[in-house]
């Protein structure tokens, strides 16, 4: 009997004048279920390269699971995804190459160092010049004077700017962000929004879950909505006020 997973099948993808592909993410009836419970019924999701999309909604209706699906760390039951025209299952490597994840689990070794952490996840990458770019990055999210401590002796909020010089070390195409100013003070969130700005100026593509709306607004592009398991409401931030998406995000959710 056939488990209706398709994830090797890819969708028609567009193309750009010169040729490259014209999506960071082109997600067609995505479907999740844990046990007898489905999160995602039938998805239907395109970020375009270079751009900025914040996804929005409730506790339990599927943002963190679609993000982990993305990265590689779930596996859908069925559907279609491609990241940058590769398939989300035949070049499942390739595409972790492209990706960088900041989610609630840091995804760091407690007993290791700062700059152990980073010099690891450089090796997996291939990282050129791994100990100066590992340094540099540690430098830039403010953890330089802790680099030789190890990870489980620092603060929440320290392991957190850990795992974002982490998520950037491989230099991704895409940022996959899980509610991405957890564990963060002010300073540290005017950090995240210099780091998120410079890789748009990069042309870098962005899509992050959050429950602050007017953060959605500031960082985003376009905002999604999710409403049980779908796309409840869609729009681009440059047409859209709070009010409104206050609205559209109460609708969603009931």
């Amino acid at each position: 009997m056939s488990s209706g997973f398709t994830l090797g099948t890819v969708p028609h993808e567009e193309k750009t004048e010169n040729g490259s592909v014209a999506n960071a993410v082109l997600i067609t009836n995505l479907k999740k279920s844990y046990g007898l419970k489905p999160v995602l019924r039938g998805m239907q999701l395109t970020l375009p390269v270079g751009q900025r999309l914040a996804l929005l909604g409730a506790n339990g209706v599927g943002k963190t699971t679609l993000l982990r699906i993305l990265a590689g760390l779930a596996r859908p039951d069925a559907g279609t995804v491609t990241i940058f025209g590769l398939d989300g299952k035949d070049d499942a490597q390739k595409i972790r190459s492209l990706v960088g994840l900041v989610a609630h689990q840091p995804y760091l070794y407690e007993e290791l160092t700062a700059l152990e952490n980073l010099l690891f996840f450089a090796r997996m990458y291939n990282v050129g010049h791994a100990e100066a770019r590992a340094r540099d990055l540690l430098r830039r999210v403010g953890v330089d004077k802790r680099i030789n401590d190890r990870v489980r002796a620092l603060s929440r909020g320290l392991v957190q700017r850990v795992a974002w010089a982490r998520a950037l070390l491989h230099s991704p195409r895409l940022l996959l962000l899980d509610e991405p100013d957890t564990g963060l003070d002010q300073e540290g969130t005017a950090l995240i929004d210099s780091l998120l700005a410079e890789h748009s100026q990069q042309g870098g593509s962005i899509l992050f879950t959050t429950h602050q709306l007017e953060r959605a607004l500031q960082l985003a592009d376009s905002v999604i909505v999710l409403g049980h398991g779908r796309v409840a409401y869609q729009a681009e931030t440059a047409q859209l006020d709070l009010e409104t998406l206050q609205r559209a995000y109460g609708e969603a959710i009931r």
